[in-house]
C-alpha cells in the first residue's frame, strides 16, 4: 500500500519541491495552499497528487488515512511579516494546532517547518539547538520568529501530552530553482540583477553572514528526519557563512555579469548579523549535510533563471 502524506504550503518554493521528491518515491501526495499552483502545475494531472485549496488557519478536513503530514505553510520573506502580520501570526498557531489536530486523528507521523528565525539575533555562533535564542518579541519581526517559537512549544506538547509522533526541523536559508523574483530574496534579487546587468544593491555594509543551503540537499534532509524517530529540533542548512557581499561578487562572478554592486548605508529592519547553524546533531542522528558546494548551487539555479526571467 502506498504512503500517503499531506503537505501544508506544498505549492510553495520548498514544499513543491518535497512534493515533486515524494511523487518520485512512490508516495501519493495530498498539496494545501492558498497560493497559485505555478510551481505544481506539472503535477496537477498525475494521478497520485492531490491539489486541495485551503487555508490551513481553518480546520483541515480530510476523510482518507494519512502516514505522515508536513507543516510547511507559512509567509516566507519579511515584507510579508510587514503587510500581513496577523496572517502571519495564525498561519503559525491556528495552522499548526490544525495541522497538529490532523495528525492526532490520523495517527501520522508529523513534521513542522521551523526556522533559523527562532535564534533571532544570535549571541551564540554557530547557533546549536541547545541555544534558546536572541528574540524581541514586540519587533516586526516577531510576528514570524515568535510565532515559530510558539509552533515549536505546540508540536512539542503535542508530542508528549497527545503522544503524537513529531518532529522539528530549523531550517536555515535556502535557495535554488523555482524561487519567484517576486517575493524579494536576497539570491533570485542578486541573480536577476546580474543576468540583467543591473546594479546589485546591498542595503548596509555587506558583512551579514548566512548559511546558503541548496534546495535538493534541503529536502533530503528533511525525508530523513521524517522517516526518523526524532522529536527535539534538529538544524537543517549549511554550516558554512557566506556574507552577502561573498554572494553577491559570487553571483556576478559566475553570471559574468557587468553589474556593479552598490553598497547603501541603510541596514535592513532589524536583520540579525550572522546565522548559521551548527549541524552536529544532523550529522550524528540523520547521517546528513549538504553535499551541493555555493557555487555549484547557484550555477544550477542561475541556469534556471536564464530560461525564467519574467518569474
Amino acid at each position: 500500500m502506498k504512503k500517503r502524506i499531506l503537505i501544508t504550503g506544498g505549492a510553495g518554493f520548498v514544499g513543491s519541491h518535497l512534493c515533486d521528491f515524494f511523487i518520485d518515491k512512490g508516495y501519493a501526495v495530498i498539496c494545501l495552499d492558498i497560493g497559485d499552483t505555478d510551481r505544481i502545475k506539472h503535477l496537477l494531472t498525475d494521478k497520485e497528487f492531490i491539489f486541495i485549496k485551503h487555508d490551513v488557519s481553518t480546520p483541515i478536513k480530510f476523510n482518507d488515512r494519512l502516514d505522515y503530514v508536513l507543516h510547511f505553510a507559512s509567509p516566507a520573506r519579511f515584507l510579508d511579516y510587514i503587510k500581513n502580520p496577523v496572517r502571519t501570526i495564525k498561519c503559525s498557531s491556528f495552522g499548526t494546532y490544525n495541522a497538529l489536530i490532523l495528525a492526532r486523528r490520523k495517527e501520522a507521523r508529523f513534521l513542522l517547518a521551523s526556522t533559523d528565525g527562532v535564534y533571532g539575533d544570535p549571541l551564540e555562533h554557530p547557533q546549536k539547538e541547545s541555544y534558546t535564542g536572541n528574540v524581541n518579541p514586540v519587533a516586526q519581526r516577531a510576528v514570524y520568529d515568535e510565532a515559530k517559537r510558539f509552533a515549536e512549544t505546540m508540536t512539542m506538547a503535542y508530542c508528549r501530552k497527545e503522544k503524537v509522533n513529531t518532529g522539528i526541523a530549523r531550517i536555515f536559508y535556502t535557495y535554488g530553482e523555482r524561487m519567484h523574483i517576486r517575493e524579494g530574496r536576497v539570491v533570485p534579487v542578486f541573480i536577476i540583477a546580474a543576468l540583467k546587468n543591473r546594479p546589485m544593491t546591498l542595503l548596509g555594509n555587506g558583512r551579514h553572514v548566512r548559511s546558503f543551503c541548496y534546495i535538493g540537499d534541503l529536502v533530503e534532509g528533511i525525508y530523513r528526519l521524517m522517516k526518523s524517530d526524532i522529536h527535539y529540533p534538529i538544524n537543517l542548512g549549511s554550516p558554512k557563512g557566506t556574507s552577502i557581499l561573498e554572494l553577491a561578487c559570487l553571483i556576478k562572478e559566475l553570471t559574468k555579469s557587468k553589474s556593479n554592486i552598490v553598497l547603501k548605508k541603510d541596514m535592513p529592519i532589524e536583520d540579525p548579523e550572522a546565522r548559521v547553524p551548527d549541524i552536529t546533531l544532523a550529522k550524528s542522528k540523520l547521517k546528513w549535510k549538504p553535499r551541493v558546494g555555493l557555487e555549484e548551487g547557484l550555477l544550477r539555479t542561475i541556469n534556471y533563471y536564464k530560461n525564467n526571467l519574467n518569474r
